[in-house]
């Protein structure tokens, strides 16, 4: 059985910057109140007709780059995302055309903020499996288009972005497991009420809170402890925390879970906000680029997301 290993990382995030201080001008709030509650100062945008398949192709792009591979070694196409340009076709078939690559399989995968730790493990067991060699593997959201944003307690969080990376069969040990969970008793929490077949309600976010926040604590809690005793690990194993980037509260609980000082978390939440399936990619782009996250250490990424869903990918990088 081959094992799966991230061959390249890349990430992209829209032009336009929307600060706490012009949200200030529009809504109740203020800076001091985001930042000390979410540790958001500020979110990228998407522009007037960009849309979910240009940010996940600009950052498919750079891992393709990043990973000197053929283009057309490609085998797989796993894309997460909440937002996709349309119903149907896929959001990753959109990708596949942009791209110039033809004749493998791609689809799309809804999981939320958990979308990329979804994906990723989806990936991982095809390349198992012996179904595919090479797989692009992209979390991409455009939050802002499903934010109300005269909505105070919610419209603060959310931004929009593209992560990727080139997952390729190897002999080595790349990813060490993966742990996917789901419980749908809480839907009602974090959701967007209007669909397709659904067409009742609002066609944006809405969220409880509080209870959201306590809910992905206790359960990030608990899958830290489900993924170390997985791989038969201490805490002090764990190099690096790459975690979804929702609040920055959530980001502390964690590290001190783990015994582990911020210094090893990789925290992308103030320049980024929540971007959904993106965060975990971007956050991990960006740690690899400025050479914080080097070759050969353990990496522990996690999420949780509206379902509710939540997950995490042990690796060694």
């Amino acid at each position: 059985m081959k094992h799966s290993r991230i061959a390249g990382t890349g990430s992209y995030l829209p032009e336009r910057i929307l600060t706490n201080a012009e949200l200030e001008r529009t809504i109740d709030t203020t800076d001091e109140w985001i930042f000390t509650r979410t540790g958001i100062r500020e979110r990228h945008i998407v522009a007037e007709g960009q849309y979910t398949s240009d940010m996940a192709l600009e950052a498919a792009k750079k891992a393709i780059e990043a990973s000197n591979i053929d283009i057309q070694s490609i085998d797989l196409i796993v894309l997460a995302t909440t937002t996709p340009d349309r119903t149907f076709p896929s959001t990753a078939c959109l990708l596949q055309q942009k791209l110039g690559i033809v004749n493998c399989p791609a689809f799309d995968l809804q999981a939320v903020c958990s979308g990329f730790v979804y994906a990723l493990a989806t990936a991982d067991n095809f390349i198992k499996a012996g179904a595919a060699k090479c797989a692009l593997v992209v979390g991409a959201d455009a939050m802002s288009r499903i934010t109300d944003w005269t909505d105070r307690s919610n419209c603060i969080l959310w931004g929009d972005g593209a992560g990727a990376v080139i997952l390729q069969a190897s002999d080595e040990q790349g990813i060490l497991s993966t742990h996917l969970h789901a419980n749908g008793n809480y839907a009602d929490m974090l959701m967007v009420p209007q669909g397709v077949s659904n067409q009742e309600g609002s066609k944006t976010i809405l969220m409880e809170g509080n209870a959201v926040f306590k809910m992905a604590v206790n359960t990030l809690d608990a899958i830290v402890d489900d993924t170390l005793a997985a791989n038969g690990l201490e805490k002090s194993d764990i190099d690096w925390l790459v975690p979804h980037q929702a609040n920055i509260r959530i980001l502390q609980s964690t590290a001190r879970k783990l015994g582990m000082s911020m210094d090893r978390v990789v925290t992308t939440v103030d320049k980024h906000g929540n971007t959904s399936a993106a965060s975990i990619p971007l956050a991990l782009d960006v740690a690899v680029r400025d050479g914080r996250i080097k070759r050969g250490e353990t990496i522990l990424m996690e999420a949780f997301g509206g379902g509710f869903t939540w997950g995490s990918v042990l690796m060694k990088y």
